[in-house]
């Protein structure tokens, strides 16, 4: 018999399937439960039901700063009433912050107020040249104020992007505005589908887009998480979480537990190497039941539970759902932390998937039932999905009341992005777990973006590929990036983990190759800096991005594709 998953409360499955012609059209039968447009409005409502209990908590030393839901409240208020004396409304505020408090309050501020909120990551100051991206987002959006956290480097991109009448949000002077009854006419005076945010794309292959976010579509966002694993993740609950307010997980999980009432402690550990260790220490004093992270979190903390027996202990005493997102996880990674959860509990943790995008919100499809299979799950109420046929698997479309309407100003994109029933076009790949059994899930199978030609005319499923050679090298690499088109042959760069040769990875790519049907890996090379967030070679929330590491270390990939192979090199 089969070891027992613990108890998590899922929403049913209850699926609509319909076929023709090959398509594939799947929603799910349980409805989208009523809920407040009004963001403000519910996040006053839940304030003064929860008074002092703590809303955030912000690492102090060895100890937390407490923020209550009534201090919170209280200073969105004033916020407000700041943005609304600048006049502000239907303007956009650009937010450059951290997951700082300035960066909550003005997120809600903007709700109440009627601004744009506009957030951008702190890797917009930070990287210097000539700020493309930062003056690209201000001319884009048209902005009328900015905000950055205090920081010299940022103060310095400001000075050179900032345009003529842009006005500089100062946090401390809005923080001690006194609130008039214009704050909740304001309130009251919200049109949920009103532009609420304008959210950026990772801008993987070029400048990011932008993505005008309605309030109707941001609650409608939040009610479709809450309908199916909300009781399983206890966002009313003790919440950890390190992901970025600015992308769209991030910010998910922000306004979840505050509109749910629990208390966030705001976790300044990344997925990478070393800022991983600041998870790890919060990891080890809070127990919580729900644990968000992408893949290669993941891996780093299977790698730390293998050695420290008390973060094993507090990480497992009160989970119930493990998340991840931003890319596949490697079926290796997770049957070794399930393991651990065994040892520990004699139980396994339901674990799921957020799967979504900046232009649907957040994650609209999850995985909310019994599985030992790695996916991305089934559509949440209201959402429906379209597959399109794609060789042997399907092309992934959505439509639904978070999927966006378009990006903003972009109206050839906007026509290529949807297709002739409005399903906005993700361009990613999934196949069915069980092909005559839809309610198993689905399954991520690449993306289109990712597949590239060799010379010889061969394709290779880069998304796809990639994920099986993580999992095969489960240990040995921290990430790895394939390259590349249009040359003889696959080659692959990674990432080693720390005592990793480059004759251990190449047996173990050798060992893969032989049960690799279509294009295998030719030589492999391994990388000793680091992927760079000034480069966009990763992005804030730890995924890779191919193209920026191919094309910034062009000496790498010469050495890489040189007759006879460059030093370094594994010939396989």
């Amino acid at each position: 018999m089969s070891t027992p998953f613990r108890e998590a409360k899922f929403m049913p499955v209850d699926l609509d399937v319909r076929r023709q012609d090959g398509t594939v059209w799947l929603k799910s039968r349980v409805p989208l439960p009523r809920h407040d447009a009004n963001l403000a409005r519910a996040l006053m409502g839940r304030a003064e039901e929860k008074g002092d209990q703590p809303a955030l908590k912000f690492r102090a030393g060895d100890d937390w700063n407490a923020v209550s839901h009534a201090e919170f409240a209280g200073l969105v208020c004033a916020a407000t009433q700041y943005l609304l004396d600048h006049e502000m409304t239907g303007k956009p505020l650009i937010v450059m912050a951290g997951n700082t408090l300035p960066a909550a309050v003005w997120t809600f501020a903007c709700y109440a107020s009627g601004a744009v909120h506009t957030p951008v990551g702190l890797a917009y100051g930070l990287a210097g040249g000539d700020y493309a991206r930062l003056r690209h987002v201000i001319a884009k959006t048209g902005a009328a104020m900015i905000y950055a956290d205090p920081h010299p480097a940022l103060a310095a991109a400001v000075e050179a992007c900032r345009t003529p009448g842009m006005a500089l949000a100062d946090f401390a002077a809005a923080a001690a505005t006194e609130p008039t009854h214009k704050v909740d006419l304001s309130i009251a005076a919200r049109e949920p589908r009103a532009v609420a945010s304008y959210m950026l794309t990772s801008g993987s292959t070029g400048l990011p887009k932008v993505v005008p976010q309605t309030l109707a579509m941001i609650a409608a966002a939040t009610a479709q998480g809450l309908a199916s694993i909300g009781e399983a993740a206890n966002w009313g609950g003790t919440m950890l979480d390190w992901l970025p307010w600015h992308h769209a997980a991030g910010a998910s999980v922000l306004r979840a537990t505050l509109l749910e009432g629990g208390t966030l402690h705001v976790d300044e550990g990344k997925p990478m190497p070393g800022l991983f260790d600041t998870t790890l220490r919060n990891l080890r004093e809070i127990s919580v039941a729900y644990f968000n992270n992408v893949p290669a979190g993941y891996a780093m903390l299977v790698d730390a539970l293998d050695n420290d027996p008390v973060l094993r202990r507090t990480f497992f005493k009160d989970m119930r759902l493990m998340l991840y997102g931003g890319a596949g996880l490697p079926q290796a990674v997770y049957d070794r932390l399930q393991a651990h959860a065994v040892a520990e509990t004699g139980m396994r943790i339901h674990m799921t998937t957020g799967y979504g995008m900046t232009e649907t919100v957040t994650g609209c499809m999850v995985i909310h039932f019994p599985t030992t299979k790695v996916g991305i799950g089934l559509p949440a109420p209201g959402l429906e999905v379209k597959l399109v046929p794609h060789d042997a698997r399907y092309e992934v479309r959505l439509r639904g009341p978070n999927v966006m309407a378009g990006y903003l100003d972009e109206p050839e994109k906007n026509a290529a992005a949807f297709d002739e029933e409005g399903y906005y076009r993700t361009g990613d790949l999934a196949v069915f777990h069980d092909e005559a059994d839809p309610g198993q899930g689905l399954a991520f199978a690449g993306r289109l973006a990712e597949e590239f030609k060799l010379a010889s005319g061969n394709w290779v499923y880069g998304g796809q590929l990639r994920e099986q050679l993580l999992g095969a090298l489960d240990g040995l690499v921290s990430d790895l990036v394939l390259a590349d088109d249009n040359r003889p042959y696959l080659a692959m760069m990674a990432w080693p983990k720390p005592g990793v040769t480059l004759a251990q990875v190449a047996d173990r790519v050798r060992a893969f190759n032989q049960h690799q049907r279509g294009a295998k890996v030719t030589r492999v090379m391994l990388l000793d800096v680091p992927p760079r967030v000034d480069a966009h070679e990763l992005s804030d929330k730890g995924s890779i991005n191919r193209r920026a590491v191919i094309d910034g270390r062009a000496a790498d990939v010469a050495r890489l594709f040189a007759e006879p192979a460059g030093e370094g090199v594994a010939t396989l």
